[in-house]
């Protein structure tokens, strides 16, 4: 394998025009949210990413007529001029800005190669289901749209050149619908094309923060494409480990099991120490976990020493899985059961006590974050995390910049 990463021939919205196309990812929204979103903005990247919002509402989202549409939407972007291809290989910093928090990285597009090696290290298991859409996605429309986040180990190097190729104003600044900030530098001058790619080219790993299914989804169609040289990188941003932000990814529980809720507060008491928050609790530390039930929040302190050196049952969530939510609620495969949901921390702590005050779930808990190092042991240990352990804030926004595979 020679290169890691490379520069790439973007296709990026008329810089005038940018703001009405970007849109949020494909898969933060529900079909409902998305036809809302996509009112009276026939730019909006979302009749490309979610094209059912331009069919019927009984459609089903992965039949080929969908896909169809996005391909026939994408091809009017493009010969309307709202979406311009460059002509050399650039690279592209990028920032986003969300309530005083900055990061910084590169688009690029990374190897595949590296990817099913392993030097782009995974942490997550990918559906089947959701895996075949980006497949399908991707060869219809001849392009990967949907960037994979992907995070680096701190680097002074890179930092210094970011920091030298960012201080001017950037080619794009717009502003989307969750009022975070995206700017955008195109980097076309050859020498710092190749200083970038040395910088990057001579790291050992590459981390997936975010994107296993766009990431996996685009290792297969390299395999069919595999005479298109395009196709056998992937559409990437690299942020470094010390600028991503990782916010809770918390859970709601259908059902107490037949239990009661006081059989399940002595039951949890054997493993936690628990007492009533007199506020909606967030967790500060490690080990600690907010529940809702009944109405009240309570504090629950971990009491047990966690002795073994593996990196995935130390982990917050696997500690609430293996001691509240398999044994006592008698959820097994949380990706699959219907009795628990996941509410990114974003959305704050109301929205739990909400959805148990409406009777829809019954119970809640809060967690706090998982660490970037975490995942990047996991990773590092060819280990797999629980589903829905980290919740990355702020989104990349779809539309900004695409890879073509021609």
């Amino acid at each position: 394998m020679e290169k890691l990463i490379q520069p790439f021939l973007a296709l990026r919205p008329h810089p005038q025009l940018a703001e009405s196309v970007i849109a949020p990812p494909y898969d933060v929204l529900n079909d409902s949210e998305a036809r809302v979103m996509v009112q009276n903005k026939p730019n909006s990247f979302l009749h490309i990413s979610k094209p059912q919002v331009d069919l019927s509402d009984s459609i089903d989202p992965y039949s080929e007529v969908v896909y169809q549409k996005g391909k026939d939407n994408f091809e009017k972007l493009k010969s309307g001029g709202v979406l311009v291809r460059d002509t050399v290989p650039c690279f592209y910093i990028y920032r986003i800005e969300r309530d005083g928090h900055q990061q910084t990285g590169v688009s690029c597009v990374a190897s595949v190669e590296a990817y099913d090696s392993n030097i782009i290290k995974k942490h997550e298991l990918t559906r089947p289901q959701k895996e075949d859409d980006r497949v399908k996605q991707i060869s219809s429309l001849k392009a990967q749209t949907g960037p994979v986040l992907l995070v680096h180990k701190k680097s002074s190097e890179i930092k210094e050149t970011i920091s030298l190729l960012s201080n001017s104003p950037p080619d794009y600044r717009v502003v989307s619908n969750d009022g975070n900030v995206h700017s955008l530098w195109v980097i076309n001058n050859p020498s710092y094309i190749d200083q970038i790619a040395s910088n990057f080219n001579n790291l050992d790993q590459l981390y997936i923060a975010d994107g296993h299914h766009r990431s996996a989804a685009a290792s297969r169609v390299a395999k069919f494409m595999k005479n298109n040289k395009s196709a056998q990188f992937f559409l990437s941003v690299i942020f470094p480990e010390d600028e991503l932000q990782i916010l809770p990814y918390n859970r709601l529980i259908k059902s107490l099991n037949g239990l009661s809720p006081q059989e399940l507060l002595n039951h949890i008491g054997k493993s936690f120490n628990v007492s009533v928050s007199q506020k909606q609790f967030q967790p500060e530390n490690k080990q600690q976990f907010g529940m809702y039930l009944e109405g009240k929040w309570y504090k629950l302190s971990f009491k047990k020493n966690i002795t073994n050196n593996n990196p995935v049952s130390s982990l917050d969530v696997s500690i609430l899985h293996d001691e509240i939510i398999k044994p006592l609620l008698g959820i097994i495969d949380p990706r699959i059961d219907p009795s628990i949901d996941f509410v990114g921390g974003v959305r704050g702590l109301k929205e739990l006590s909400d959805k148990v005050d409406s009777g829809k779930m019954q119970l809640a808990f809060s967690l706090f974050s998982t660490h970037v190092k975490e995942l990047m042991l996991v990773a590092d240990s060819n280990k797999i995390m629980p589903p829905k352990s980290t919740w990355f804030e702020p989104k990349l926004v779809d539309g900004l910049i695409s890879h073509m595979l021609d």
